[in-house]
């Protein structure tokens, strides 16, 4: 990604952007967009004004962190117009889009759905995602498959949200179908009140549904209510050049693959789902995270490195289990071998306190040794992956993404070439000879996935 990392380490958070402001306003505050507003008067101003809508996908601060998908791409448009963002957060849906109508913001980026309604109120820059508009109900109530079926259930759904014009567009057809509304700034509430058996079912993004099973895995989604629909942000048409502005930089970003790049750091992680994986580690977040959490608290202090990193990496390790042991003698949450416990001063690998130290320390120590060439996020990548199979691998993997004419500083690259390691025509060649190759790349999966789980569950 062209950002730095925004994961992981704190100094990686903290570059977000020191000047970046954020602030809750209504609709009814005063105008920033005239009839004199034009493209080079916003950088002339030196600041662009964002309304958003608080969302686990599209924005969230965490102490002074503010982060999302919308947040990385509004940072890279504001820097080719070399302004800053300042954030609104608006209250709903409705507000935000009236605001954007009124002149409150420059532009709204919140994962809004390109509809004629909202099209005859407000203009959309060029389309940036896809998504589905699926139907959640929870595993043990409900579960439509159809139209017909769907209109025996009790919906309730976002209000303002293009899931009501998608409902009053299919209403024509089955007169049947009924739902209440409620105001909020995405569809996360509602499929909390889904998860907590408080509603029958609610309707989302298919992205957003996805990310909500990872903390409540009893949510299922048996059918969708659309096709793909594109995302867009929108803007005032007052405003002389934005048009052209967002046009040219979005077709840029299809074109190098970084809203690629960037969907896949957001979302690729969604593609696999085992209830029963989900479901067991949302249970160990309540029974078995709290006895350690400071311990990654303090590593995390120690190391830069992100408490809810670490705590990842430990559960991937060892289910957070501190007297874990593998058939090779690693053992403790981290999972330390004895020689690397000694060289660390771990006396106790099975001490919480020590292991957490240790392993923080270690992962730190190849986070430094990664070449210089691998930047961001995918540094930290390569370390976690240097952790589980061994750094003399990970250079032999970079060697091999070379000769096949791939970045060996890019992870993307490196996750399809770790595998070519137990293949002996690859091993042979290199210096450290054969590894398990699929084991670091599905180690790296897992801890992303845990990440976000845990990022998720942590209050703002």
């Amino acid at each position: 990604m062209k950002n730095q990392a925004r994961i992981g380490l704190l100094a990686g958070a903290a570059i977000l952007s020191g000047l970046v402001l954020t602030q809750c306003q209504s609709a009814e505050d005063a105008a920033i967009v005239t009839d004199s507003t034009t493209i080079d008067s916003i950088r002339e101003g030196g600041e662009l004004v964002v309304l958003t809508l608080e969302s686990p996908t599209t924005y969230r601060k965490f102490a002074e962190t503010e982060e999302g998908y919308e947040i990385d791409i509004v940072e890279e448009f504001a820097d080719s117009l070399g302004v800053k963002p300042r954030y609104v957060v608006m209250d709903n849906v409705e507000a935000l889009i009236k605001g954007i109508e009124n002149g409150r913001g420059h532009i709204g980026a919140a994962g809004l759905t390109m509809t004629e309604a909202r099209s005859a109120r407000v203009k959309f820059g060029p389309a940036y995602k896809n998504v589905e508009e699926a139907v959640v109900c929870h595993q043990k109530g409900p579960a439509p498959t159809d139209l017909d079926e769907l209109a025996e259930v009790k919906l309730t759904v976002l209000a303002g949200s293009s899931y009501v014009e998608t409902l009053q567009g299919l209403k024509a057809d089955h007169a049947g179908l009924n739902w209440s509304t409620r105001r909020a700034g995405s569809a996360m509430p509602m499929l909390g009140a889904v998860a907590m058996r408080r509603v029958e079912c609610t309707i989302s993004d298919s992205h957003l549904a996805e990310y909500a099973r990872r903390l409540y895995p009893d949510l299922i989604t048996p059918m969708t209510v659309s096709e793909d629909r594109p995302l867009g942000w929108i803007y005032n048409g007052k405003i002389d050049g934005m048009d052209t502005a967002l046009e040219d930089w979005f077709a840029e970003q299809h074109n190098n693959g970084y809203l690629e790049e960037l969907d896949e750091h957001w979302f690729g992680y969604l593609d696999e789902f085992d209830y029963v994986e989900v479901l067991r580690f949302v249970e160990r977040v309540e029974d078995r995270l709290p006895e350690f959490k400071t311990y990654f608290q303090a590593a995390a202090a120690d190391t830069e490195f992100e408490w809810h990193l670490l705590a990842a990496q430990a559960y991937q390790e060892s289910h957070w289990d501190p007297d874990a042991v593998s058939g090779t003698g690693v053992r403790g949450l981290m999972m330390l071998t004895l020689p690397t416990a000694e060289e660390l001063g771990v006396d106790d690998r099975t001490d919480p306190a020590q292991s957490v130290e240790g392993g923080a320390k270690y992962l730190r120590r190849l986070y430094d040794r990664i070449p210089d060439g691998v930047q961001g996020e995918d540094r930290l990548w390569f370390a976690l992956a240097a952790y589980n199979v061994g750094m003399g691998h990970i250079y032999d993997a970079r060697r091999i993404a070379e000769r096949k004419g791939l970045d060996k500083n890019r992870w993307d690259d490196l996750r399809t070439v770790l595998p070519l390691l137990s293949r002996p025509e690859y091993y042979s060649t290199v210096k450290h000879g054969y590894a398990r190759g699929h084991e670091p790349v599905r180690y790296v999966r897992k801890i992303r996935d845990y990440y976000r789980m845990l990022r998720s569950n942590e209050p703002v």
